[in-house]
């Protein structure tokens, strides 16, 4: 003889079989947004001092309570970086009015780049204003900053500088690698830095 099926048995476990899924799903999706919201902390930048086309001095103080995006380049370049530096011109008109966005180009090529050299550069870039500085120093200090500081390789300057774009927060974080010839890394970037700008309003 079969055994009689209860229907109330049935919606019980059916009823708690749907509870359970939502609750499920909801934590896939709480944990989804919370891994694009959050951004992980790669590494700090800890201090070094360069010089701006300017002539003034810029170090980590200056960094600090902005929201930093720093690549290595140099003036000459043929390869990469007419790119990069069109990538970056992108995000200068993106940001332009919001000062607490600065971008950092840093010289590997300390030799060829002077001031004068760095300050024609940024013109010809369309550059108006410091939300976007150009800044060199010793060779050696700069393979140290690039590969001690940025993380980032440094063995045969100035030909085999990084193609990277590093997102550096307001306290000196280093928060993301991008790829500085790629638009589709470029728009990540973007939004990252909108992300952390929200943080920080």
């Amino acid at each position: 003889m079969s055994k009689r099926i209860n229907p109330v048995a049935i919606v019980i476990t059916t009823a708690m079989l749907a509870i359970l899924f939502t609750v499920l799903v909801t934590i896939v999706i709480f944990k989804a947004d919370s891994s694009q919201e959050k951004l992980p902390v790669l590494g700090n930048i800890t201090g070094f001092e360069l010089t701006e086309r300017s002539g003034d001095t810029f170090s980590t103080n200056d960094m600090r309570g902005k929201i930093n995006v720093v690549y290595f380049f140099f003036t000459s370049c043929q390869g990469p970086c007419p790119i990069m530096a069109g990538n970056m011109f992108t995000l200068y008109r993106a940001f332009e009015a919001n000062d607490r966005v600065q971008l950092v180009s840093i010289s590997v090529d300390p030799a060829t780049d002077s001031l004068p050299v760095l300050k024609e550069y940024a013109q010809r870039q369309g550059v108006t204003d410091n939300r976007w500085l150009f800044v060199r120093g010793e060779q050696e200090d700069i393979m140290q900053i690039s590969e001690k500081q940025f993380m980032l390789a440094a063995d045969a300057l100035p030909m085999m500088h990084s193609i990277k774009f590093v997102l550096v927060d307001e306290l000196g974080q280093i928060r993301g690698y991008y790829t500085g010839i790629d638009s589709s890394s470029v728009d990540s970037l973007k939004a990252d830095i909108k992300e952390l700008l929200n943080k920080i309003s």
